[in-house]
């Protein structure tokens, strides 16, 4: 059904609202920035997307709050069904959207059905609505075509996809067959598995991915599983967090416990902290850039020559800052 509403209506998209960092991204990337009249509290890259009006905030201040303040505050609130974003009525109705690009692949991390049924309810004119749920990097992918085709961008779209897939296709070539034990860790405390696209890119890196699975759902581990699985390399890739958040988060939570310590990985000096609110917990088109960031951290014999940003990545124990 979608399909036959983008054929009909392809032409009238002037007006979109994101509430999705990854689609905000890609909207600059394909040009169309002007077309955007919304955005989220999250919408931060590029740098003139936080010019853009805000139609969705979160009730949770996560700059002010502990890990696990964050994880008990969002656990109570979708326990007892309430929102953990909150919709700018006024905004929305400024925007005046044609289009709203949004997501189901996650309700803590990004706007979710209930504030686009709201929006849908408060608007006179009623928007298509776009919603991504990618849960790998084909799907990643795919959803730069899909909004490319949305736009009228599909020659854009399609080099976009082609430069993407050119570098995951470098990395898989040049990875070798010795793999290592890689554990990547979406949240320190509690604990919890990195699971949707990482899976998959730290195996298309080099590695052998630990205790998650390809396009699972993120879910809450114990430190048995972390121990038992014994990995040679850990990636902390809080969901929202940069680099120097999650090595201030290691600091103070695990870098002297008793347990911890006694990791392999950690007796190895192979614990790595990651730019994960860049690279790693959107569906974005920057994941890519993650994936090459996960093979100079598993395979840094192999991609010398490689260049990621800086600031990327850390290692937690051994300060060399990449």
């Amino acid at each position: 059904m979608f399909k036959d509403q983008l054929l009909i209506r392809i032409m009238t998209i002037k007006r979109i609202v994101s509430f999705l960092p990854s689609a905000t991204e890609l909207i600059y990337e394909l040009g169309d920035q002007e077309l955007l009249y919304g955005v989220t509290h999250e919408c931060k890259y590029p740098k003139d997307a936080q010019t853009k009006p805000q139609v969705i905030s979160s009730v949770i201040n996560s700059e002010k709050l502990s890990s696990d303040e964050i994880n008990t505050q969002s656990s109570q609130l979708l326990k007892e069904g309430k929102d953990i974003f909150i919709l700018n009525e006024t905004n929305l109705k400024k925007a005046n959207p044609d289009l709203i690009i949004t997501q189901e692949t996650c309700e803590v991390c990004a706007a979710h059905t209930n504030q686009v049924n709201k929006a849908i309810r408060i608007l006179a004119k009623k928007p298509t609505v776009y919603s991504m749920d990618p849960h790998n990097l084909e799907e990643i992918l795919t959803s730069v075509t899909e909004i490319g085709e949305i736009l009228g961008k599909n020659k854009r779209s399609k080099e976009i996809r082609t430069e993407l897939w050119e570098k995951i296709s470098h990395i898989k070539k040049v990875s070798n067959s010795r793999k290592t034990k890689v554990l990547a860790i979406e949240w320190i405390e509690p604990f919890f598995t990195a699971g949707h696209w990482v899976p998959e890119m730290i195996e298309f890196a080099g590695g052998i991915n630990m205790i998650s699975k390809i396009g699972e759902h993120s879910r809450k581990m114990t430190f048995y599983e972390i121990s038992k699985s014994d990995p040679e390399i850990i990636i902390l890739m809080p969901c929202g967090f940069d680099t120097e958040r999650t090595v201030k988060e290691y600091n103070k939570i695990l870098k002297n416990d008793s347990d911890w310590i006694k990791l392999r990985a950690v007796k190895n000096k192979k614990i790595f902290a990651v730019d994960a609110n860049s690279f790693f917990s959107k569906p974005s088109i920057r994941t890519i850039t993650g994936l090459e960031i996960l093979a100079k951290i598993i395979q840094p014999e192999n991609f010398v020559n490689l260049n990621v940003p800086s600031n990327s990545f850390y290692n937690v124990i051994e300060p060399i800052l990449a």
